[in-house]
């Protein structure tokens, strides 16, 4: 679907495509999702589309939202959260599964079902489980809605860091060694799942890297030095994700690239460089989001590292067949080779977050990226394709 091709009649001018704008979510990075709706909000272009705020509680209630972003920022280092941008605490906002009616339709306790009006796409700002990770994307399948990002086989791989690196590894590209402890491993024997990661340690050493297997904005995260951190290290990884995924610490530079899908196909940005930020022991969640460490943009690379990081930042893209957007993280090691690292489908999207600054400094400001990213979307169709 174009623009070009919404109703119109010989009496009007043709209509505007309806973007429906979804955020918030059941994750834990709920607050993230939150502001990063605000930044897109301010950034679309009024004049070429309407809009739909739509926000996903926290206990899953998609609400019906004031289209306010100056209200979705962060204040006092508390990330927003939809319910407190609902319009009210019952209302809620029904998308059709048939694939013949688009029609948005909100409904309360007690009174007559509202038609909100046809949408035209979808521009899904989760982060995290039950909105990147291919359950959105498998509802708006059904529903015949475009949606902007990837489907839903890329955003599930693109969400379970294990399989992410499986696919990577398929497809020839340099991943660094990790182990997985699977929920089922820890409750049938805790004490066997636990060595299974220090017998990782001793053939890599410390520190290790804890992780929840299916979280992002490094939220449960934690840089383990020794043994004595181990325990407290897991426990914080499984309140997020019963599945934990434990790294070796890997050498080397933070190297980021963006991919973008134009019309002739996936093209890469500048490069940008993170650098280990004074405060804090790695670019954790604080250091991202609440104290705005700065990136390097571009990254102070040769030119043949530039070029061989875009390569393989595309090559990531079409390995776990995205669409849209992703941002891919590398270490460029000190022998000189870069390692994935992971891909995010929907990488942080606020004006001062990496992808976007990696498109200021490639020519594309942040409302083109927005509305490339809305026409993308609009160019293609819901289904097997």
């Amino acid at each position: 679907m174009s623009t070009e091709n919404l109703s119109q009649s010989p009496e009007q001018p043709p209509r505007k495509p309806r973007v429906a704008v979804v955020f918030g979510g059941r994750s834990s990075e709920h607050g993230i999702s939150v502001v990063t709706a605000g930044a897109v909000l301010k950034a679309i272009d009024r004049t070429k589309y309407d809009v739909l705020p739509i926000g996903i509680t926290q206990d899953g209630r998609w609400a019906l939202t004031a289209d306010e972003p100056e209200r979705m920022a962060i204040v006092d280092r508390r990330p927003p959260s939809v319910d407190a941008l609902a319009e009210s605490d019952e209302g809620g906002v029904i998308l059709s599964v048939d694939p013949a009616n688009r029609e948005v339709v909100y409904s309360e306790p007690g009174s007559v079902p509202k038609a909100l009006g046809e949408v035209d796409v979808v521009f899904p700002v989760l982060h995290g489980p039950y909105g990147e990770d291919g359950t959105l994307q498998g509802l708006l399948e059904l529903s015949g809605v475009p949606y902007v990002g990837s489907g839903v086989l890329s955003s599930a791989v693109g969400q379970d860091k294990e399989y992410m690196k499986r696919v990577f590894t398929s497809f020839g590209l340099r991943v660094g060694p990790y182990v997985v402890v699977r929920p089922r491993e820890w409750d049938q024997d805790e004490t066997a799942a636990r060595k299974k990661i220090v017998d990782f340690a001793g053939e890599h050493g410390w520190p290790l890297f804890v992780k929840p297997a299916r979280a992002g904005s490094s939220i449960g995260i934690t840089k383990v030095d020794d043994l004595s951190g181990l325990d407290e290290a897991i426990a914080e990884a499984q309140r997020h994700d019963p599945k934990i995924l434990v790294e070796a610490a890997l050498r080397g530079r933070e190297i980021e690239c963006g991919v973008l899908e134009f019309e002739d196909g996936p093209r890469a940005s500048a490069p940008a460089e993170i650098p280990t930020p004074e405060a804090h022991a790695y670019y954790d969640f604080e250091a991202k989001y609440i104290d705005s460490t700065p990136g390097i943009v571009p990254a102070p690379l040769t030119p043949e590292e530039t070029a061989e990081v875009q390569r393989l930042a595309v090559d990531a893209f079409d390995a776990a067949s995205c669409e849209g957007l992703v941002r891919a993280d590398f270490f460029l090691t000190e022998d000189g080779e870069f390692v994935i690292n992971e891909i995010n489908t929907m990488p942080g999207f606020t004006p001062i977050s990496m992808y976007p600054q990696m498109w200021q400094a490639s020519g594309v400001s942040y409302p083109e990226l927005v509305d490339r990213l809305v026409q993308a979307a609009l160019r293609r169709s819901t289904g097997l394709r």
